[in-house]
């Protein structure tokens, strides 16, 4: 049976700018973009992966999300269900505390980045908004 993962992932945004971070190549989707987040462990909300998640990556405080869209995708490996927030109220300046390039990026300018495929719809509706 294919491996299902539930990822939390958050958008930052702040002035029309949204924070990514570069993935390290040694993993999987290596070298691509990414929004914030992480997998969703067996005994936590989605909510609470999400603060965990950005506090831990970015060294935020979230203060205010909403839900964005879920995306589900299937890998050759696994089966991932991306569960997407907005963060447009946070604590803190985001930065990337595992060694990753990290940028703020104009919305507008989201398409001149290379993204995991899973997170294709994520950057076209950004640029819809």
């Amino acid at each position: 049976m294919m491996k299902r993962i539930v990822v939390a992932v958050g958008v930052v945004l702040r002035n029309h700018e949204v924070f990514i971070s570069h993935r390290d190549s040694s993993r999987h989707q290596g070298g691509k973009w990414e929004f914030p987040g992480g997998k969703v462990e067996d005994n936590e909300s989605v909510s609470d992966a999400l603060l965990r998640e950005l506090k831990e990556e970015i060294n935020i405080d979230v203060i205010s999300q909403q839900p964005f869209m879920v995306i589900e995708f299937d890998y050759p490996d696994k089966h991932v269900s991306l569960d997407i927030h907005l963060v447009t109220e946070f604590a803190g300046e985001p930065k990337q505390l595992e060694g990753q390039e990290a940028r703020w990026v104009a919305l507008q300018d989201l398409g001149n980045y290379e993204f995991p495929e899973a997170n294709k719809p994520i950057v076209e509706k950004l640029l819809s908004m």
